[in-house]
């Protein structure tokens, strides 16, 4: 796995020790595995994330990018759209239930891999659309994209 992300400030400011192009399979989690282990009451969301930004929210959208690059669209941890925009008080427990079947489906072997993109295609709060927000230091920023 490569975290082309992590450059030497980040490493040096969070005491990264391992290669950013050759990162042990202990020392990252995707987000269907965080979502998963904190749905499950098996780690703390407050353990994930960055800086001063972390939580279930911060898991919820790590797992819903996992899905968009899994359907060949990457973003930018600060880009933003449906399930990851809701606030945490909105969240529906139907909302959960697409989100834990997600975490499934982006965790599965190919075998599932159909199913994934159906999910994927078939909810708008899940598709990446043509427009997004993205949260820069500067403030929020629509942002037309081709997907």
């Amino acid at each position: 796995m490569v975290d082309a992300q992590l450059d030497s400030f980040q490493r040096d400011k969070l005491d990264i020790r391992f290669d950013p192009l050759d990162v042990p399979n202990d020392q990252f989690l995707t987000g269907g595995k965080s979502w998963q282990l904190c749905r499950a009451g098996k780690a703390d969301p407050n353990q994930f994330g960055i800086f001063d930004m972390h939580g279930l929210w911060c898991v919820r959208g790590n797992l819903i990018r996992d899905l968009g690059a899994l359907n060949k669209i990457e973003l930018l941890p600060w880009d933003s759209w449906g399930l990851i925009d809701k606030d945490e008080k909105s969240i529906s427990e139907e909302d959960m239930k697409l989100l834990d079947h997600t975490a499934t489906i982006t965790l599965a072997d190919n075998s599932r891999f159909s199913e994934m993109r159906k999910t994927y295609e078939n909810n708008p709060l899940l598709r990446v659309p043509t427009t997004i927000r993205s949260y820069l230091r500067t403030g929020v920023q629509t942002v037309e994209i081709n997907v």
